[in-house]
């Protein structure tokens, strides 16, 4: 495979090209699960099957929701995908209301989500959804069946029809239905092929700081609802990156220790959270290391990107990231950040 051209396509090709050993890790009832690339894959063919028995066929919709990024979501978005199906991913904070509209817009047939209360929040208005047949869910949940059950049903001797529906699949066809928040009015569902999200996956890369393929860590957060994560999920399986995905947003510190990542991908709010909080630790130091902190701060603030600066400021910039910076940096557990739109920079 030369390029991939639809959005299944990145993990064969990771299987291709360079298969991983640690390709994702994600937390499983408290217990940190990591998938290979050969793992991934066949656990994607397993839910391919599975659901295959249960009579989803292409053009189906099927609703992933999920309170937080994991392992289970990216392997159902596969298996869905390679049968032709569509995955319609929603944001875990809408109201039932927006629920019941999208659902209903979309005439999903089967819902998997996270945990008990979107099972709950889900069960509530299934009655109000004909073509919903069942919900599963990815975390225990009782008299709720879970994920589980799809590689249970799967049948081996239906891997030549999964390969069969694969092969089929174009790369203009409809891969997913993306719904707005709903903010200014009803949900409109975004309707996207596979070549739109995988030609802005190939496009991205460049965006990249150079990266080893089994050794760089990265960490996911964003809602993966949203086509910015999802489609920096396949970056990273393109680049051979080593995805974990965060617990909660309310454990990133615990995240970041664990994972060490050398990048992750952010969004404004969050990145002043994390320079409020070091400014208000730097200035609180007093003495001597406050007065070196603000130093080191104004010579941040006055950074212009490619040397613009000149070379004086460029060795002032080196004193502050080893008296200062780099101590910022060690005390996050991370390397790089890659902050979406700017480009990225250290």
């Amino acid at each position: 495979m030369n390029t991939p051209k639809r959005l299944f396509d990145f993990a064969y090709y990771q299987l291709e090209n360079f298969p991983l050993e640690k390709m994702m890790t994600s937390k499983v009832e408290e217990v940190h699960k990591t998938y290979s690339t050969k793992e991934y894959i066949d656990a994607v063919n397993s839910c391919s099957r599975g659901l295959l028995k249960l009579g989803v066929s292409p053009g189906d919709k099927i609703g992933l929701i999920s309170h937080n990024n994991r392992c289970e979501w990216n392997i159902m978005d596969a298996a869905i995908l390679q049968l032709g199906a569509i995955n319609v991913p929603i944001y875990p904070t809408m109201t039932e209301g927006d629920y019941e509209y999208i659902l209903n817009h979309a005439e999903l047939s089967y819902c998997f989500v996270s945990n008990a209360d979107l099972f709950h929040k889900v069960s509530r208005i299934k009655d109000k959804v004909p073509s919903l047949i069942s919900i599963y869910t990815f975390e225990p949940v009782a008299d709720a069946p879970r994920w589980t059950d799809i590689h249970e049903a799967s049948d081996d001797t239906l891997q030549q029809a999964v390969d069969k529906l694969k092969d089929g699949v174009k790369e203009d066809d409809l891969a997913t239905i993306i719904y707005t928040s709903g903010t200014t009015g009803l949900p409109k569902g975004v309707m996207l092929s596979h070549k739109n999200v995988s030609s802005n996956t190939i496009a991205s890369t460049f965006r990249l700081p150079a990266m080893e393929k089994g050794t760089t860590r990265v960490l996911s957060f964003l809602p993966v609802c949203h086509i910015y994560e999802r489609m920096i999920h396949y970056m990273y399986m393109y680049n051979g990156a080593h995805i974990f995905f965060a617990e909660s947003l309310e454990t990133i510190k615990e995240d970041l220790a664990f994972s060490k990542p050398h990048m992750f991908t952010a969004v404004p709010r969050l990145l002043e959270k994390f320079y409020d909080g070091i400014v208000d630790k730097g200035s609180a130091a007093g003495g001597v290391k406050g007065m070196i902190f603000n130093w080191a701060l104004n010579v941040a603030l006055a950074w212009e990107p490619d040397g613009q600066n000149g070379s004086f400021y460029e060795w002032k910039l080196a004193l502050a990231r080893k008296l200062v910076f780099s101590k910022v940096k060690e005390a996050l557990s991370l390397t790089n950040i890659l902050y979406s739109p700017q480009k990225f920079q250290d």
